[in-house]
């Protein structure tokens, strides 16, 4: 496929990358007009300028622009799928770049009160498609266009999602390791409260005739030796209002990471005040580091807390090379419009980075506690995002926490819906 653009911008062969070499189809790009017109195979005009028996898709501005700007969003059908129009103009291409780099963000004034851009608040949210892989659904509508009208060849294959699930270990523990002061006042808060149930499960797990409730080490081993790429995300900040998990000098905690780390990926899960000084982030990691003797190269945000461009800059400066924060705590489905891993391209210096991305596509308190389902809802929400991830590929990725996953509280009869989305490929949804 050979494609004519009158400029050729790195946001311009960014997007053509996903959308042809994802697919592992292969393309040329020109600004020699007279190339195109040359050309006897397949081809495409992308630009405002017309060409004799050449498909043609009108630009929008924004990949031949350097800066980030205010665009006007509406949506409008191009060939088969809904699309965006930008600034006026229909351009299933320019519409993947818009997604896919996260450009609303940049200058988002629509936040939650910890400062974290609002799914609700989302282009895909404000269409209805934000539970569809939009940027793949376009670049298939592009190659079908193409398909239709040219010599173009193409196939849409059918995929099988690598279903890899993912914790994060806010709080290692409920009751255990936490110190004298911690559980004093934690056993007088539950007194305050008239908590007495907690108050005994409280001195049942120090004294060691119970099992700490947080404590669900053994169903994530479980799942590990079932074959799964199980990812862990470990926050080792100081204590803090939103950091509460025990000291990172713990011994019995040290152990556990490295009892952990012997059969899964551990990745920092940076702490909500690092959001504020990079410093405590440097810290952390080389507390991880220190602690299982190997470098780290995984991350994702506690909070989910993502600044464009602010967050990747600061985690690349420290040597992390794959962020699995990409997905929203309110909503579930595809923030950046696909499930596949695409590396990011940072708009303030207009560059594809080095990082690469690895969305997610729900997170257990996003079914329970912002959206209220039941467990069969969330079963059924869950099965069609896998549906849609089945049908235009990448990593089915999902989020849980340690204290999640084992019936306890709130979450009781929740840990069938984490063996659900374990089992989605066998079920045959």
């Amino acid at each position: 496929m050979l494609i004519y653009a009158k400029h050729i911008t790195e946001r311009l062969i960014y997007t053509l990358d996903f959308i042809f070499k994802e697919r592992d189809l292969n393309y040329q790009i020109t600004s020699d007009f007279d190339a195109l017109n040359q050309s006897k195979g397949p081809k495409l005009n992308y630009s405002h300028q017309k060409a004799e028996n050449t498909a043609q898709i009108i630009p929008s501005s924004i990949l031949f622009n350097s800066g980030i700007e205010n665009y006007t969003i509406d949506a409008s059908v191009f060939f088969n799928e809904k699309c965006l129009v930008i600034n006026g103009v229909v351009d299933p291409i320019a519409s993947v770049f818009y997604i896919l780099t996260r450009y609303e963000e940049y200058n988002s004034s629509q936040k939650d009160k910890f400062g974290r851009h609002l799914g609700k608040k989302s282009v895909l949210y404000r269409f209805g498609w934000h539970h569809m892989a939009m940027c793949d659904r376009w670049s298939i509508d592009v190659l079908e266009f193409l398909k239709l009208n040219s010599t173009f060849s193409f196939n849409k294959k059918k995929y099988k999602p690598q279903i890899i699930p993912t914790f994060d270990i806010d709080k290692a523990y409920a009751f255990k390791h936490k110190g004298l002061l911690r559980n004093l006042l934690g056993y007088f808060k539950d007194l305050l409260t008239g908590n007495k149930k907690l108050t005994k499960e409280r001195r049942m797990v120090i004294a060691g005739s119970k099992k700490d409730p947080f404590d669900n080490y053994d169903k994530i081993y479980e799942i590990h030796y079932r074959g799964f790429d199980v990812k862990l995300f470990w926050m080792l900040g100081n204590y803090g209002k939103f950091d509460k998990n025990i000291s990172y000098k713990n011994r019995r905690h040290q152990r556990l990471i490295r009892k952990m780390n012997e059969v899964v990926t551990i990745g920092i899960h940076p702490s909500y005040k690092s959001n504020f000084n990079e410093f405590h982030i440097h810290n952390e990691i080389e507390r991880l580091q220190s602690i299982i003797k190997k470098n780290v190269k995984n991350s994702r945000q506690h909070y989910l807390m993502l600044s464009f461009p602010i967050t990747y800059d600061r985690l690349s400066e420290q040597g992390i090379e794959e962020d699995y924060s990409m997905g929203y705590a309110d909503i579930t489905g595809f923030r950046a419009g696909t499930a596949r891993k695409f590396h990011w391209f940072n708009l303030s210096v207009n560059k594809k980075t080095k990082l690469l991305i690895h969305p997610f596509l729900y997170m257990d308190g996003t079914l329970n506690e912002y959206l209220k389902l039941n467990t069969n809802e969330a079963e059924e929400h869950i099965a069609k995002l896998y549906l849609e991830t089945q049908s235009y590929g990448g990593q089915f990725i999902f989020l849980w926490h340690n204290d999640t996953i084992g019936d306890y509280g709130h979450w009781s009869g929740w840990s069938r819906v984490l063996e659900f989305s374990l089992r989605l490929d066998e079920l045959n949804v």
